[in-house]
């Protein structure tokens, strides 16, 4: 079994579709993935994706792929946060925090975390920092406990698309037993 870090500097410099960028963010990027992935297949939490308004196109790209076939893996539990709740864009107040957490304490009794990607000061990531089990991929603020991005970045949508290439190969190894996130 191959140690995280090395896996994935090795994986990042071998893989002809992920670019250098990435590898320059390993110290950020592996603790924040280890710790999800420990919530996805260690406590058996269901994952529920949120984007801010102009991620959304990635949002279906990831709920296309993460589960495809090609994969040859079990389904993992990723879900929609829209196909639960359709007025996320108008729940502001603390009390409807409260009531969409209650809802998903009862809809999600093993637990559950929130995979959010697009600008920090949108409403929906309001609801993502709620857990400090989410995974947070953070446009335009420096944050601690998230991967930050930039959104005036031209590569942006590249670079989206290759973290969630090496996120999904990751998973894979992970449920494999080819290398173990947690060391």
């Amino acid at each position: 079994m191959q140690e995280f870090l090395n896996w994935t500097i090795d994986t990042i410099r071998t893989d002809r579709l992920i670019t250098p960028w990435l590898e320059e963010k390993k110290y950020e990027w592996t603790p924040l993935v280890s710790k999800f992935i420990v919530n996805i297949l260690d406590k058996k939490s269901s994952i529920i994706i949120l984007t801010d308004n102009n991620r959304e196109w990635f949002l279906q790209y990831i709920l296309t792929n993460i589960n495809a076939k090609k994969e040859n893996r079990p389904f993992l539990p990723f879900y929609d946060f829209k196909s639960f709740y359709v007025k996320l864009d108008s729940s502001t107040s603390d009390i409807d925090i409260n009531l969409v957490k209650d809802m998903l304490n009862i809809s999600f009794p093993n637990g559950y975390c929130f995979w959010y990607i697009g600008r920090s000061q949108d409403i929906r990531a309001n609801i993502a920092k709620i857990s400090k089990n989410s995974f947070l991929w953070l446009l335009d603020e420096e944050t601690q406990d998230a991967f930050n991005l930039n959104s005036q970045d031209e590569a942006l949508d590249l670079k989206l698309l290759q973290m969630f290439r090496l996120f999904n190969k990751t998973l894979s190894a992970s449920l494999f037993a080819q290398i173990n996130v947690e060391h």
